[in-house]
């Protein structure tokens, strides 16, 4: 005889555990989590698209390309481009955490993770996780990419993996970004949608490809207050790839290492509750 029963519940705790069966502890919960995203990766090597192929074609567009039309105050362009790049394509890693967390609530597999005796916030820090894993990727092919091409790491080991470190904060708050349009969004078309249309001018409408000196005065002052421009200057600087900011530019980028910090706590402040919110009420439905 076959029984069945339906349990909802709206609490974040895991379920209850049958006796003698101990309940996983939170970090192993998370890392399971990130072991089957990583495993998906290696099934599916053509997710990594957007951090392999488009950053070395973006690299290789705009510095043989239009690198020759394009005037800035560093001596090599391709040193002054790698920068905007890598800001560029973690940016856009937060494309692959919202895909990959709406396909996960369409499919129900988020349905039957809470079937099980885990937490529903290990799945969040498991795919943040696995964020962070994805756009290290990255950064490891754009830094090969640009050794390639020319660019060198000019100002110490210590500015330089500070200038890392302010990378990866940054993509850990686009990784929130990511996380509650994937909540929110009700299919991947309308999340790859949502994300082309305001990810895509935030990374162009800074200094990642051209200085900002030469844009029309409003759209400089955006550019100058993005937090994309401010992160890409703080690494040019601590790279050794410019000598200093000019003395008319906006105060994030007289002072872009504090204020990278300070734009990537902001965001995480404020997009991370409205993305765990989203991810409880979808999941809730």
């Amino acid at each position: 005889m076959t029984q069945s029963s339906t349990t909802t519940t709206t609490t974040t705790e895991p379920r209850a555990q049958a006796p003698g069966y101990p309940t996983p502890s939170l970090a192993r919960q998370v890392a399971m989590m990130v072991w089957r995203n990583l495993k998906h990766t290696r099934r599916q090597p053509e997710m990594l698209t957007d951090v392999t192929i488009q950053p070395i074609m973006f690299v290789v567009l705009f510095a043989f390309v239009f690198g020759g039309s394009i005037q800035t105050d560093s001596a090599s362009y391709r040193e002054w481009l790698l920068p905007g790049i890598m800001a560029q394509t973690m940016a856009f890693s937060s494309f692959i955490v919202a895909n990959g967390l709406n396909m996960d609530l369409e499919k129900g597999i988020i349905d039957r993770f809470r079937s099980l005796p885990i937490s529903r916030g290990a799945v969040l820090i498991g795919r943040s996780f696995y964020g962070i894993i994805h756009s290290s990727i990255g950064i490891f092919v754009m830094s090969m990419t640009g050794l390639v091409i020319g660019w060198r790491i000019r100002n110490g080991f210590g500015n330089a993996v500070l200038a890392f470190a302010l990378l990866l904060l940054f993509g850990f708050a686009m990784i929130w970004v990511g996380i509650l349009v994937g909540s929110a969004m009700r299919s991947v078309e309308a999340v790859n949608g949502l994300m082309f249309t305001t990810i895509f001018p935030v990374t162009f409408l800074a200094n990642t490809f051209a200085p900002t000196e030469a844009m029309a005065p409003v759209l400089r002052t955006i550019a100058e207050w993005n937090p994309v421009s401010a992160l890409v200057q703080a690494m040019r600087e601590l790279w050794g790839n410019v000598p200093g900011p000019r003395g008319d530019s906006a105060l994030p980028l007289q002072h872009p290492v504090l204020a990278s910090i300070a734009w990537s706590v902001l965001i995480t402040a404020v997009v991370a509750p409205l993305a765990v919110r989203a991810y409880i009420r979808r999941t809730t439905d």
